[in-house]
């Protein structure tokens, strides 16, 4: 699989996000239920998924 260019993976982010919002409505439903739909949209546009991965902060 060939690399997408940052901007084509916004503007397919975005894209997915308004589609679940437009399906589900919001606010309303439990977040878990947002992240499940947004990310089964966007397996069903093709990309690669990982929920709630661990990300290092660093603050202060």
């Amino acid at each position: 699989m060939l690399p997408i260019a940052p901007d084509k993976i916004s503007h397919q982010i975005i894209g997915a996000s308004i589609e679940v919002h437009r399906t589900l409505g919001g606010p309303g439903l439990l977040e878990s239920i947002y992240e499940a739909a947004l990310c089964h949209e966007l397996i069903l546009r093709g990309l690669s998924v990982h929920r709630q991965r661990p990300v290092q902060v660093v603050y202060k």
